[in-house]
């Protein structure tokens, strides 16, 4: 709820700011003849202590808002990295995504045929959303592969995390060709 009011807020200081802008430089260019200006004012506010009051509060609203979003910058700027927070009988456990992922990765390393990898996790209501993204030798069947990594992957995270993983997607990249060095013969 606080995020959308300050997407709001942001919004609403944006259209106020680049408004204000707008008719600093055209007034500061000589847009506007003083004269000019006079009889907007007098006719939009019938006197000048409207218009007084009217700015004093549009002022107050944009400094409060100026500050809202101060405090906001200086508040999350020391914000640490995502993760995953579980409330055990003991206190409080928090694992970072990034050990997840690195979890992820040495479980996929485990199986055989499996040359680069990449993981992504993403936390969802119904567990951890795991993407393992894989280079392969080519050597095994990809779909025979892909099931022992996903299996490896989902029982390795929840033995070590407690986490219930909700999937596990494996994206088989390409293939990797062999180091061995092929000679060609010439004729």
């Amino acid at each position: 709820m606080i995020r959308v009011l300050d997407r709001l807020l942001l919004f609403l200081y944006s259209i106020l700011i680049g408004a204000a802008a707008i008719i600093a430089i055209i007034a500061a260019s000589g847009g506007f003849q003083v004269s000019f200006l006079q009889n907007v004012v007098r006719d939009f506010t019938g006197g000048l202590r409207t218009v007084q009051g009217a700015v004093i509060g549009v002022s107050i609203v944009i400094l409060l808002i100026s500050l809202r979003f101060f405090i906001v910058s200086v508040r999350r700027g020391g914000s640490t990295a995502p993760s995953i927070n579980q409330r055990t009988e003991h206190g409080d456990i928090r694992i970072s995504v990034e050990t997840v992922e690195n979890l992820a990765l040495k479980a996929a390393s485990r199986t055989r045929g499996v040359k680069d990898l990449k993981a992504r996790v993403r936390v969802t209501e119904s567990g951890l959303e795991i993407l393992i993204r894989a280079f392969i030798d080519g050597e095994g069947s990809i779909p025979a592969l892909s099931e022992e990594m996903q299996r490896t992957v989902s029982q390795q995270i929840e033995d070590a995390t407690g986490i219930p993983v909700a999937d596990v997607s494996v994206f088989i990249a390409n293939v990797i060709q062999s180091q061995a060095s092929f000679k060609s013969r010439v004729e």
